[in-house]
């Protein structure tokens, strides 16, 4: 008599369990880590640009564009957004600013990152506003960096 080769039924179906179980701990762990990678295009985009708003302060004493016509001293936040792109993230002035002395600058996110509002002002106070994301936390004084963190 001979003996069968190949798999039992029990063995194929403890397989596809065991495979089934890994991927619905591996694909959403690879998800935030991806996440947590584009929000890091956010932080050092609005960094960049706060650097650009301070040394524009330095050379003017104001935070706004100085002059008028081909003397004029562009600020920062005067440059077309549709250039200031981070990633998914697309920097921004905060509607009313830049002031004289004040700014805000914000990174909002599209695409796999939208509902995530990144701030930053003058005085390096730091917000995150976060809207219809499960488990990410708004948080009023700082960069949310990671899932749960305020």
């Amino acid at each position: 008599m001979r003996r069968a080769s190949g798999f039992t039924l029990i063995e194929v179906m403890i397989t596809i369990a065991i495979i089934g179980i890994l991927a619905a701990i591996a694909i959403p762990s690879y998800r935030e880590y991806v996440l947590r990678g584009q929000i890091v295009d956010a932080t050092n985009g609005l960094a960049t640009m706060r650097a650009n708003m301070e040394r524009h302060f330095q050379d003017n004493r104001t935070y706004e564009t100085v002059g008028t016509g081909a003397t004029a001293v562009t600020a920062p936040c005067a440059v077309d957004a549709s250039k200031r792109k981070a990633g998914t993230f697309t920097l921004a002035c905060k509607t009313g600013t830049p002031t004289a002395t004040t700014y805000v600058l914000e990174a909002t996110g599209s695409g796999s990152t939208s509902g995530f509002v990144y701030r930053i002002d003058q005085a390096d106070s730091r917000s995150t506003t976060i809207t219809g994301v499960s488990g990410w936390n708004t948080c009023a004084s700082a960069w949310v960096l990671r899932k749960g963190q305020c």
